[in-house]
Parts: structure tokens; C-alpha cells; sequence
């Protein structure tokens, strides 16, 4: 428990704050290099692939032992100086899988958005007929409560009522 809690601070540490901060130190220079722009952008693509990935994945491979901490190590390994590890993963491994894919890829995402769009449409819809249903049953509520007469008349009725018999009993007597 106390070494999972450590390793998630090593990794959010290492793998996300520091990287962050390098990259924004890079990005703010005069003139950035544009292998250190291209190097940072191989990072956050990497990182965001593994972190989709371990989302997905996480139940299966998070009971292996030492996983937080293989996790935290390679996370060094790529933006530490001495290995440059981002470039080998994204040249050997990312990029020919990327590039081999890109059409169907972007085929893929092109139908996602068009169906993301009418889901969206779709909802909007629902949302605007359902709050249309509900205003107008609200009016109808208030229309309902105003036809009836209002506590304060059927109290003043009421008294009325009471002044009335009691002055007729008493012109009675």
C-alpha cells in the first residue's frame, strides 16, 4: 500500500512534472532547438500512448510484481539524457507502427467523429424535448394551482362565512 502510494508519486514526479517542466523551459527559449521541440513532442506522445494503453490494460498487467516501479523506470529512461530513450522507443517502435497505419487510423477517427457528432445531435434532441416536456408541465402545474383560490381567499371566505352566521344568530335572538 505505502509503496504503491510512493511509486504513483515517483511516477507523477518523473514521469509527468519534470518532463513538463523541461519541455516548458525548452518551448520558452528565444530560440528553442528544434531537436528539443521534436524530442518533447516524442515524449508526450509516447507517454499519452502508455497511458491510454494502461488504462485499457491496467487490471492485467498491475498485479505483476514490481509494475509501479518498472513503470517509474522506464519513464526515466525515456527523458533522461544519457539514454534518450524517447527517440529509440518512437523511431524503432511508434513511428513505423504509426506510419503503416496512418490511413486506416485516420479513416478511423474520421467515422469517430461523425458518429461522435450524432450521438451528439441525438442528445441534444432528447435534452431539448425533455426540457421542453417539463416547462410545459410545469405550466400546466401553475396554471392548475392558479384556478384554485389562494389559502388567504379560502381563509377570508371562511371568516366571512363565520361573521355572516354569527350575525345572523345574533338577529335571530
Amino acid at each position: 500500500m505505502m509503496g504503491s502510494f510512493v511509486t504513483r508519486a515517483l511516477v507523477l514526479a518523473l514521469g509527468y512534472t519534470y518532463p513538463a517542466y523541461a519541455c516548458f523551459k525548452t518551448v520558452e527559449k528565444n530560440k528553442p532547438e528544434i531537436d528539443q521541440l521534436r524530442f518533447w513532442c516524442q515524449y508526450w506522445i509516447i507517454v499519452a500512448m502508455l497511458t491510454v494503453f494502461e488504462r485499457v490494460g491496467d487490471t492485467f498487467v498491475s498485479w505483476v510484481p514490481m509494475y509501479s516501479e518498472a513503470k517509474v523506470a522506464f519513464l526515466v529512461y525515456l527523458w533522461y539524457p544519457k539514454t534518450l530513450g524517447t527517440s529509440y522507443v518512437y523511431e524503432t517502435f511508434l513511428r513505423p507502427y504509426v506510419a503503416k497505419h496512418e490511413t486506416e487510423i485516420d479513416r478511423n477517427l474520421l467515422e469517430l467523429r461523425a458518429r461522435a457528432g450524432d450521438i451528439v445531435v441525438q442528445f441534444w434532441q432528447k435534452a431539448t424535448s425533455y426540457g421542453q416536456t417539463r416547462i410545459f408541465e410545469i405550466l400546466q402545474y401553475v396554471a392548475s394551482q392558479s384556478s384554485r383560490p389562494a389559502p388567504a381567499q379560502v381563509l377570508t371566505r371562511i371568516l366571512d362565512g363565520c361573521m355572516r352566521s354569527s350575525d345572523k344568530d345574533s338577529v335571530d335572538e
